[in-house]
Order: structure tokens, then sequence, then C-alpha cells
């Protein structure tokens, strides 16, 4: 497959998924910052290492705006990671509601990641993950016919 932007035209749909998963990608490398710049100016670090935090999340977060911006560009890759992203962040969004009691902050992560993760699995997005592949599946099912056709006259003879 290659790596390059789909021909067939970008849904809206993965344009939205796209655009939700480059913010949630933009939030956590911005999370990496704030932690070097804690780091920097000397807050506690006997709970937890700010720079490995910082590194942790500007990964985590850099592949996740990866994605986010290879949808938005029309790239089939980037659906993978972003699909594992809101799987992942669905266990985030419970904690916020139950155990961190960040009621509006539970609520408003489950809500990106539910709209992305419909979007991500909505038919036009399935079918613009379908189309590079339709050709293949259209020969595939022509060989086929051709094969058993092919066979047919070899038992006739």
């Amino acid at each position: 497959m290659p790596n390059t932007a789909s021909p067939v035209a970008l849904p809206n749909t993965v344009k939205w998924a796209g655009a939700l998963v480059t913010l949630q990608g933009l939030v956590a490398v911005g999370f990496a910052v704030v932690a070097v710049i804690r780091g920097l100016m000397g807050h506690d670090q006997s709970v937890t290492n700010g720079y490995g935090f910082a590194a942790w999340v500007a990964i985590l977060g850099g592949a996740v705006l990866a994605a986010g911006l290879a949808l938005l560009t029309g790239r089939r890759w980037g659906r993978s990671i972003s699909v594992v992203a809101q799987l992942l962040l669905l266990p985030v969004a419970w904690s916020l509601l139950t155990d961190s009691h960040q009621v509006f902050l539970g609520v408003v992560l489950g809500a990106v990641v539910l709209a992305t993760l419909v979007f991500l699995f909505s038919a036009p997005t399935s079918q613009w993950m379908a189309a590079e592949y339709g050709d293949f599946a259209d020969e595939t099912a022509t060989d086929t016919v051709d094969d058993a056709a092919e066979r047919e006259n070899k038992n006739d003879d």
C-alpha cells in the first residue's frame, strides 16, 4: 500500500475525525511542554518525574497528532492509530467521570472520543478505506469466474 494520499474524495467524516484526533494530539503535546516547563522551574518531582512524563506524553501525543494529520491529508494509515487512541481514551473518560470526580472533563472527553469513533466507523469512512482495494476485489472476482470457466472448458475436452 503506497504512502500517498488517496485519489478518492475525502469524506467529511474523515475530515472531522482527523480534526478531532489532531486536537487530541495537540493537547497531549501541550501537556508534554507544560511538564518540561514545570520541571525546568523546579517543581516537586518526588512523586513523578516531569521529564519522563513529558517524554512519554510527547511520544504518544506525537503519534496521535501524526495520525490526525494523516487523516486530514487523506492517508489511510492514520485511522488505525486513531481508533486505538480512542479506545485507550474511553477508560480515561470513565475515570474522570467516576474516580476523579471531574465530571465536566469526563463528559467533554467522552463526547469527543465517542464522536471520533462514530466518524471513524461511519459508512463513508469505511467506503473510503475500502476504495483502494476495490480494483483488487473486482480483479479477484473476475479471475475466479474466469478460472471456473476455464476449468469447465478443460473438463469438457
